[in-house]
């Protein structure tokens, strides 16, 4: 049976997929694939912080990370862009499963300081460190997505449907999960991390597991922008990034699955 919820994400689909016929516009279509990124990168902020309790601000960091892991090693190394996209979002994990498991020991405000100086760091890392990150000068010639078969993303229409169904399939992925047991246990230690304890959950597991995840999303995020940008900077570590995540979070809704795609 469809519920009004599901007509309406049906709806959403349906118009996200017309679009390239009702605007003849490559710089429209190019705004909007930019768009689904961040709001794919969006909705891995939306889990640690909407549905966890926890405010990320090195969440932008952490997508420059994924982007940088696609830029360094088809450029540097020249690795097969689809591996290289897979490695983005498995280095952010990595490299968020040691950020985690110091930071969130921290609680509330503390936290979100910790982070922010953690972010902060990324950005002079990959700014400094110009034999791996290229410095100021940035990562240029990235390869584009290559195609399956018939397929190819040679063009600001075939791109727009990638990232398109990269963020479906994030929101159907965060769907399961913040519907499952485990997303009522990180509601459960937002709502009240000393009555979460209490009923016997474990609070560091259960908030590193969701820092992972959102890690894993703001990665392949960032992979997937390296790919349809094709040059990648410092400036996409900036902490500004973070913040333009933060709003789009909290003027769609912050805790809803629609708010960073609304936002």
């Amino acid at each position: 049976m469809i519920t009004a919820r599901h007509a309406g994400w049906l709806a959403l689909l349906a118009l996200g997929l017309a679009l390239p016929l009702l605007v003849h516009n490559d710089y429209s279509l190019t705004v909007m694939s930019t768009a689904y990124i961040f709001a794919l990168a969006t909705v891995g902020l939306n889990l640690i912080t909407g549905y966890a309790g926890q405010f990320n601000l090195a969440h932008g960091g952490f997508m420059a990370i994924g982007a940088y892991t696609v830029g360094i090693l088809t450029v540097d190394y020249h690795v097969p862009f689809w591996i290289a996209f897979a490695l983005s979002g498995v280095v952010c994990v990595a490299i968020g499963f040691c950020v985690g498991i110091l930071s969130l020991r921290l609680r509330g405000n503390y936290f979100a300081i910790f982070t922010l100086c953690v972010g902060y760091i990324i950005f002079l890392v990959i700014e400094k460190w110009d034999s791996l990150t290229h410095g100021v000068v940035g990562i240029m010639g990235i390869a584009a997505p290559p195609g399956f078969g018939p397929i190819s993303f040679d063009s600001p229409r075939s791109l727009y449907y990638l990232t398109l169904a990269f963020l479906a399939a994030g929101l159907w992925l965060m769907h399961r999960i913040v519907h499952s047991l485990l997303g009522h246990t990180f509601i459960a230690i937002r709502n009240g991390e000393n009555l979460a304890q209490a009923l016997g959950i474990d609070l560091m597991r259960n908030k590193l597991l969701a820092f992972l995840i959102s890690t894993f999303y703001a990665g392949i995020a960032g992979g997937l922008y390296a790919g349809f940008v094709r040059f990648l900077g410092p400036d996409l570590a900036g902490i500004d990034h973070t913040f333009d995540m933060t709003m789009y979070m909290m003027v769609g809704g912050v805790g809803t699955l629609a708010g960073p795609l609304i936002g």
